[in-house]
This record gives structure tokens, sequence and C-alpha cells, in this order.
């Protein structure tokens, strides 16, 4: 994508567009527009390439054959909330980031070809765009999926593991969190009602594009989701400093089988009530002298114990399955 769109770059910081993409960093006009920020190249390549299904299982019959199923496609699960063709909204991309990047670049000019708006921006104007205190060159302009619980979690495939978000409220956590779940292999990350909105900028960012890899539920009871997810198979498990069970001793098959574990509040921890929804109590051995772990920094810890004791090829090691 060596060549311009066939228009002038945008130059003008306070220009009604760039206003009204800006506007998009606060909960109201994404709820009133149904569009969201994909700010820098990760998140926009992955919004991307969730745009030209090379992400989905769900067939594009406009998609190239030779680049629709991608290897790094994280789970053949058969749902996605990104449909092709209907996730990206429009770009603006800074002038010289062909240049510094040619697969984001092929990424856009195949979507421009697709019918998705291009508009090249100088560097001011991206700023002035962008929730991020710097511009990172480009920013994908997506409309909101559908994250209601009854579709997502009904369309489920047999998930082996799910992060559940209870009441997590910094955006920087939610979104490592959701980026652990992508790594780990979960089918699914559900935030409940009081959580921080999973479209905000912030968090985004921090997914690093895992945002556009698995499904996400949103606004749900912690009670809903829970019954939704044991209906699938799955174990509830909440990770809880004063648990009963400790990560490096569980009981045995406790971690190899299907989980939904159950992360809290930042400063309040999961409620007597969350507490009460759960098979198992967990907690993450301190060796050191820290007093307690960061939710972002206990859920990967939790996360990957279960996916590595699920992926195995002994469930039956010692210790109980953590390997």
């Amino acid at each position: 994508m060596n060549e311009r769109p066939d228009q002038d770059v945008m130059t003008n910081p306070r220009a009604d567009r760039v206003r009204k993409v800006a506007r998009l960093a606060g909960r109201s006009s994404r709820s009133r527009d149904g569009l969201f920020l994909a700010e820098g190249p990760q998140s926009s390549r992955e919004a991307l390439r969730a745009h030209l299904g090379m992400l989905s299982p769900r067939p594009d019959p406009d998609a190239d054959p030779a680049q629709a199923a991608d290897r790094r496609s994280p789970r053949p699960q058969g749902y996605t909330q990104w449909i092709p063709g209907r996730v990206v909204e429009s770009v603006y991309l800074a002038t010289g980031v062909a240049d510094r990047d040619p697969e984001l670049a092929d990424l856009v000019r195949r979507a421009a070809d697709r019918g998705v708006p291009v508009r090249w921006v100088t560097d001011e104007v991206l700023d002035a765009m962008a929730d991020a205190v710097t511009g990172q060159g480009i920013i994908a302009v997506c409309r909101l999926p559908d994250t209601g619980a009854a579709p997502v979690l009904a369309a489920l495939q047999e998930p082996r593991l799910a992060a559940v978000l209870c009441r997590v409220q910094d955006p920087g956590n939610a979104g490592t969190i959701l980026r652990a779940a992508d790594a780990s292999g979960a089918g699914v990350v559900v935030l409940t009602a009081g959580s921080v909105d999973v479209f905000n900028p912030k968090v985004v960012r921090s997914t690093a594009g895992s945002l556009f890899h698995l499904p996400v539920v949103t606004g749900v009871e912690a009670a809903v989701a829970v019954g939704s997810l044991r209906d699938h198979g799955l174990a509830v498990l909440a990770a809880d400093g004063y648990g009963s069970v400790v990560l490096d001793r569980p009981p045995s098959g406790l971690l190899a089988g299907p989980a939904a574990w159950l992360f809290g509040n930042e400063a309040q921890g999961l409620s007597v009530k969350e507490l009460a929804l759960a098979d198992a109590r967990v907690a993450v051995p301190l060796y050191g002298r820290a007093e307690s772990l960061n939710v972002a920094t206990a859920a990967t810890v939790c996360l990957y114990a279960s996916a590595m004791a699920q992926h195995a090829p002994d469930h039956t090691t010692a210790g109980g399955d953590l390997v």
C-alpha cells in the first residue's frame, strides 16, 4: 500500500470528523454510535484480520480461500461475535505507517478494497483522535458486537476454560486478564455487572488484540454466568487469597478438568455471594514478602495453572495436576 487513497490528507485536528472519533473514548458516545476505538498497530491489525475473516470460523464468501484459514486462530469453537465484513467501520492512518509496517498496510489495503473507508491523517490529527497520550500511527473505528449473555453463552461449544471478572473496574487489569485468557486458550471471558466497559480504549489497548480472538460477555450477574457455565460442564473455581485449596497443591483432577475461574474486585475481592457460587476456593501461594497479588497477575497464574494441567500429556501428574 505505497499509494495513498484518492483524497487529501486530513490536517485539521479540530475538524468535526476528528472530534466525532475522539468522542468514542466516552462510554455514552460508544453506546449512542455503536462504535469503539481500536488504537495502535496490534489492536488495529487484529480488528482488520477479524473484518477480513482471517480469525473467524464463520465462512465468508468474499474471503480469499488461501488466507481465510489462519493458523494463529486461537480456538475453533464455532462461534464468534466478530462477523466478517462487519467489524471495522473506518480506518485512520498516519503518513509513513505503510513504510514501517508493510503487513499492516496490506491489511488496510485489503479492507479498503472491501469498502472500508480509509483516510490518511497527520500525526497531529491522529493524536487528537486517540485516547492514548500519543497516537500510535493507526486507529480502526470498530462496530460494537453483541455481548449479551444469552446468545454468547448458548453458542459456546464445549469450552474447557473461562474467566469471569466480578466487578473488576481497572481498565488495565481487565484488558490484561482478557489477554491472559486468550493466551491460555479460554473459550469465553465474562465481565459481570459493575465491571469496567470492555470497549473502553484503555481496556482495548491492554488486550493487545485479544479482544477480537474470543467471545466476551458483559453486564451479566455472576450467578447467571456461573449457572450457564455449569450447564456447559465447567467446575467453578474462585481465586481467593484465603482459600482452603492452595494452587500448588490442588486435589487430584481439580485443574485438569473444565473450569471457570472467578476473579474479584481490586479493592474488595469476591463478595460472600460470589464466593458461595464456587465449587472450590483456591489461593495462589506467596513465597516472598508481598502481601498479595494484583488481580491481573493472580488471574494469569490461575488460568495458566488450569491450561497447563489440561494440556499435560498425563493428567495424573504428581502434585494434583499442576505441572
